[in-house]
This record gives C-alpha cells, sequence and structure tokens, in this order.
C-alpha cells in the first residue's frame, strides 16, 4: 500500500491555503461536504466552457459531446461500485433524493401491516421519507435500537426481524457518531426473509469503496459533494430487477418512450428515474472527483484517516471534562464530543474565531441526541487531506475554549 504525501495532496485543494479569522483553515467539517480539489474545479470551468449543451436529444455536435462525458461518468461510477450493469447507476440531487425516489417508489409495492426497519443512528433523510412512506400505506415503522456505545444491537435486530419486513434502510456510516455498521450482516439476514435493504452510504463513500455486488444490497445511495464533487449531484444504485419493479419518481422529458393524452409508456433504465434535464456539469465532474479518490487510493486514504482517528481520540481525551459519544469497535475518522457543562455551540463558536470550522448541534441525527440526553456535539470529521498537526491546533483551541467558558 502506498504511503500518501499529505503535502502534494492538500497542495490539489485551493481553500486549504487560505486564512479564517486571521488564521490558516483548519477544515474538520468533512462530514457535512468535502473540499474540491482543482481537478473538479477546472472540470466544472471547462464543461460551461467547451460543451455546455442538453443531453441525450440534441444531435448537434456539443450535445453529442456533452451526452458522451456524462454516460463516460455514469461508466466510471458503475466500475466504482461494481455495479452489474451501467444503467442501474442512477443519477439524483444527493442521498435524500435517492431515499426519497425508493420510499416513495415501495408506497406501489406495500400492504397497511407490512413493516419499513430503520436504525437508531440514522440521518434524519433516512428516516423522514420512511415515515411518509408509512403514513401512505398503513405500514408501520420499527426501528433497531442502539447501545451506550453508539452501535447498533443485533440481537434486537434479529428479534425484530420478520417477514413482514419488506424493505430496512440503514446508513454504512453514522454522520453523528462514526459507527461503521455491519450492514453485510443486516444484508444477508434481510434476504432471508425477503426484504429489501437500502444503504445510505453518504458518509461512506468518502472513506472506503463499497463493493455492491459483494455487498448484495438492494440500493446505495450517496452525494457527489461529500466524495470531494460538486454539490446537487448524488448518485442511486438499485438492482436492476428492483428497479424495474418501482414505477417512476417524476415524470417528465427523458424519462418518456410515448407520450399521448391517452397513455404514456416509460422509458427504459435508467432514464425511467432521470426526468428533465439534470444537472449535467455535476454528473460529469462527479466522475472526474471519483477518478481523483481512486487514483489516490482508497486503502491508503483508510489507513491515514484511522490514523487520524486514533490520534484525535488520543488528544482529545486528555482534556479533562471530555466526553466523546460513538465509541464503537469500528468507526470512521469522525468524533463527537461535548465538554461538561458547556453547549457545543459555544465551542464551536470559539474554534471559529481560531480559524478551525467543526459542526456543532444535533447533526440532523436527534434520535440520537434524544438517546444520551444531550441537545448535540461537536464533531470533528477527518479527511485524507487533513494532518495531526491540524488535530493539535484543534485541540489547543479546545482548551481554550474550555478555560474560557468555564
Amino acid at each position: 500500500m502506498k504511503k500518501l504525501d499529505i503535502q502534494a495532496i492538500r497542495a490539489d485543494f485551493p481553500i486549504l491555503s487560505q486564512t479564517v479569522n486571521g488564521k490558516p483553515l483548519v477544515y474538520f467539517d468533512n462530514g457535512a461536504t468535502a473540499q474540491k480539489p482543482k481537478v473538479v474545479i477546472d472540470a466544472i470551468t471547462k464543461y460551461y466552457q467547451e460543451i455546455n449543451a442538453n443531453i441525450h436529444r440534441g444531435v448537434h455536435t456539443l450535445s453529442q459531446l456533452a451526452t458522451d462525458a456524462y454516460e463516460v461518468s455514469r461508466n466510471t461510477i458503475q466500475k466504482h461500485l461494481n455495479a452489474k450493469h451501467n444503467h442501474e447507476i442512477i443519477f439524483t440531487s444527493g442521498t435524500t433524493h435517492g431515499i426519497n425516489l425508493v420510499a416513495n417508489g415501495f408506497a406501489a409495492l406495500l400492504q397497511p401491516g407490512d413493516e419499513v426497519m430503520v436504525s437508531a443512528i440514522e440521518h434524519h433523510s433516512n428516516i423522514v421519507p420512511w415515515q411518509f412512506l408509512c403514513e401512505r400505506t398503513g405500514a408501520n415503522l420499527v426501528v433497531i435500537p442502539m447501545n451506550e456505545k453508539g452501535e447498533l444491537i443485533l440481537s434486537e435486530f434479529d428479534r425484530l426481524l420478520n417477514e413482514k419486513v419488506k424493505i430496512i434502510a440503514v446508513n454504512h456510516i453514522s454522520n453523528a457518531l462514526g459507527t461503521v455498521n455491519p450492514i453485510a450482516e443486516i444484508i444477508e439476514k434481510a434476504h432471508q426473509v425477503g426484504a429489501a435493504v437500502l444503504i445510505d452510504g453518504a458518509q461512506a463513500t468518502p472513506h472506503l469503496r463499497p463493493d455492491v455486488q459483494e455487498l448484495d444490497c438492494d440500493f446505495y445511495v450517496f452525494s457527489g459533494h461529500k466524495v470531494c464533487g460538486p454539490t446537487g449531484v448524488g448518485i442511486l444504485y438499485g438492482k436492476e430487477s428492483w428497479l424495474n419493479r418501482l414505477p417512476p419518481y417524476q415524470g417528465g422529458g427523458e424519462m418518456i418512450k410515448e407520450v399521448t393524452f391517452a397513455k404514456t409508456t416509460y422509458a427504459d433504465l435508467p432514464h425511467k428515474f432521470e426526468a428533465g434535464t439534470p444537472n449535467i456539469a455535476g454528473g460529469i465532474v462527479l466522475g472526474t472527483a471519483i477518478d481523483y479518490l481512486n487514483e489516490i487510493g482508497f486503502e491508503a486514504i483508510e489507513a491515514y484517516e484511522q490514523e487520524l482517528l486514533a490520534y484525535g481520540t488520543e488528544k482529545l481525551l486528555e482534556i479533562e471534562g471530555v466526553k466523546i459519544y460513538g465509541t464503537g469497535a469500528h468507526k470512521a475518522s469522525l468524533i463527537s464530543f461535548n465538554i461538561e457543562g458547556i453547549h457545543p455551540y459555544d465551542i464551536g463558536t470559539i474554534v471559529d474565531k481560531l480559524g478551525i470550522a467543526v459542526r456543532t448541534g444535533h447533526h440532523c441525527a436527534q434520535p440520537v441526541m434524544n438517546f444520551f440526553d444531550i441537545p448535540g456535539t461537536v464533531r470533528a470529521s477527518f479527511a485524507f487531506y487533513n494532518t495531526k498537526e491540524e488535530i493539535d491546533i484543534f485541540v489547543e483551541a479546545v482548551k481554550k475554549a474550555k478555560q474560557m467558558l468555564s
């Protein structure tokens, strides 16, 4: 496994060289969005300067060039996820769009009394669409509980799982706690009772390379902006058999085969789920971002980020009063913590004045915060372009904040 040249990597990201509040930027809010390398920024400019045109519809040269670039990106993502077919890759506006698309489709498949299962450590975007679905269909929402370490209680999952469960939606990695869930085991057991499984990979795809065929998941969703790509674009992977069963999510141009006022027939996959003009630049450049990450290498990224996690955890725990939430055996490079007697928002505000970007609050995971009976946490989420020196700066800033607020 190659060793990362962190300074060379940091030079790829223009934003990392700037100052904030007179201090060098320390960006530890990667769980919210990743920064963009120059190759991605340049690719956005290149699209608009050289081949800007609508896709799939025009016979003129620019339209064909844009279409080709868009479909090359789809193939890149197919290969990245190891999907069996490129038409199993659906471009969306992000993870939330992908989850809503699947949840909406399942409204045609569920009956009253059926069950939809989510976990206790989900982001709101993997809770609320399923609540909508249950309200529409009369299905019941079932929740896999968690323990004090922030891990799912698999014995309870086993107890709750039965043939009434039609779909299970669970994150690969928790955005609030960093917990890496045992999704392969969950998928295997779900399939034994005939349930489909959707994996929310928003927090996982920046850190690892999922193999959807090896996992055997039915759906996998992620957002482009968390993998160094643009905002407003994402991916829904779905097994061909499931995508053929689901009805279209939106009606409009591109998703049709033939339209009359009497009846409309739908286009084949993937266009059945891609109504209207998409985020063309975003779709093309998402492929650029995926290529960039694969060139660095996910094995090296994962190993280095685990170093950052271990170092940051050790240094923060040296501060008296620090409590870390999410202490499971398998974690991504994210530390969610509080200092006894101090509101997380106040810590976040002070460290921002020192040039450090972290996230504070409930992280769109209020049930997690309710479980721990806290208003929120300070979340420091690390990426492969961060350094141990930045962690040292952050730890000193937290100490200063504690001193000021105690």
